[in-house]
């Protein structure tokens, strides 16, 4: 089914308050809740997140008080929404829990993006940090494991494979050379425009998450593994950031905005299975299909241009989530050994043809000085049991054998040689310490 928005109506924006009880959802059932719904529910948490911040910062920038009163009250929703959104997520679900949920999200969507992407640079792009969202993954399954004493596919779901990919400890750039060439406003499909949002909201959320929740753990090395990686997610806001057209006026960014919620809850809604997660993602999408209106007409007033020169006459579907295995494993085999040239032309090269002076070296050289605490993790599997926790499935590991270390066999589970007790005493931080 498609849907041009521009012709839907939704819900008016002056109707969209809603009671603290209709805010503040039952949150959902961890132990039986399919793994692509929690991934909804992260993702829609960080867009929601990204046009409140956005719209802030356009009103930082106004001075018509038509145009404030507008967004204010719009703003005002999108934050009683993130609220609904955000707080869906259980008590007793761990920070360890939720952060390998966030990982599914950065690879199952960054996956599917880039096979739907028609931009052949942005989609390289996205392929070359899939890689690093790949070995995120990875890092924080081996904590989960040693902290919460779980599977990691009690999250994932058996969905997407837990294997180690490129190195996080090579993941830090100089941050000048993240950045990426833009596309242009004028010829960029609609499906690039809301590809590239939706994926710098998921990102941003991830980074703010990982800032926001790091610290819970008493684990120093846990603490550190939580620091390295939230820089990484800095760099991947960066790097895709940079690729959005910075031309773009404020009320063009606005429509960009609200069509992109608007693809993204419409997406939601088709996919999802949960009932009374559907009835939420269905009742967003009026709401944002009413702010929609409210941007289009902002659009036609002051810029005087007809909105479908931007965002066309449909939706397109930037948030839909299945396994991406067999993906994620053709790009570890091809792009396992690519890195960010440095060079004016934004490009991408190989270890191989790395300079001596890469402007990345001295970054990593800084950062790695005292050991970088997601390659201490693997050290420490291996001082303990001498086995790695990997979930991979057959395909996996005979295509990429010298990915998967230390012996592994096909969906190898969580090692039963120490016990949950044990592995939790040796994870006090005074222990970690070598």
């Amino acid at each position: 089914m498609t849907l041009n928005p521009l012709k839907e109506k939704g819900i008016a924006l002056e109707k969209q308050l809603r009671s603290w009880h209709d805010i503040v959802k039952r949150p959902f059932n961890k132990y039986d809740v399919d793994c692509y719904s929690r991934t909804r529910q992260i993702l829609m948490n960080g867009i929601e997140v990204e046009a409140w911040n956005f719209k802030h910062n356009l009103s930082r920038n106004c001075d018509d008080p038509e145009i404030l009163k507008l967004i204010a009250l719009s703003r005002r929703v999108e934050d009683m929404q993130q609220t609904t959104v955000n707080w869906l997520t259980p008590a007793c679900q761990t920070v360890l829990e939720t952060t390998l949920g966030y990982e599914q999200v950065a690879v199952d969507l960054t996956s599917w993006l880039a096979q739907n992407e028609p931009d052949d640079y942005v989609r390289e792009t996205f392929n070359f940090g899939l890689l690093e969202d790949f070995d995120h993954l990875y890092r924080y399954s081996q904590w989960a494991y040693m902290i919460d004493g779980i599977n990691p596919d009690e999250i994932l779901q058996g969905m997407t494979d837990v294997v180690v990919s490129r190195p996080t400890q090579n993941h830090h750039n100089d941050n000048r050379i993240r950045l990426r060439k833009h596309y242009d406003k004028a010829t960029a499909s609609p499906q690039t425009k809301v590809n590239i949002y939706t994926l710098v909201s998921g990102e941003q959320q991830t980074h703010n998450f990982y800032a926001e929740h790091g610290m819970m753990y008493p684990n120093d090395d846990l603490r550190r593994t939580y620091g390295e990686i939230c820089d990484v997610e800095e760099e991947h806001v960066t790097m895709y950031e940079a690729l959005i057209d910075p031309t773009e006026s404020w009320f063009e960014k606005l429509l960009l905005h609200e069509f992109t919620e608007v693809c993204t809850y419409y997406n939601c809604y088709e996919d999802e299975k949960d009932e009374k997660l559907k009835m939420i993602w269905e009742e967003f999408l009026a709401y944002e299909l009413g702010h929609l209106q409210v941007a289009a007409d902002l659009f036609k007033k002051h810029e005087n241009r007809d909105p479908e020169e931007v965002i066309g006459d449909e939706v397109v579907l930037p948030c839909h989530f299945e396994s991406q295995k067999e993906y994620v494993a053709d790009i570890l085999e091809n792009e396992i050994d690519k890195r960010l040239d440095g060079k004016d032309d934004m490009g991408y090269t190989t270890i191989s043809k790395l300079p001596e002076d890469w402007q990345s070296y001295s970054t990593q050289k800084t950062v790695n000085g005292e050991g970088s605490p997601t390659e201490k993790v693997i050290r420490l599997i291996g001082t303990s049991i001498g086995r790695d926790i990997a979930i991979a499935d057959e395909k996996l590991v005979k295509k990429e054998p010298d990915l998967i270390k230390r012996g592994l066999e096909p969906k190898v589970q969580a090692p039963d040689t120490v016990s949950v007790e044990e592995w939790k005493e040796m994870s006090k931080a005074d222990m970690m310490e070598f």
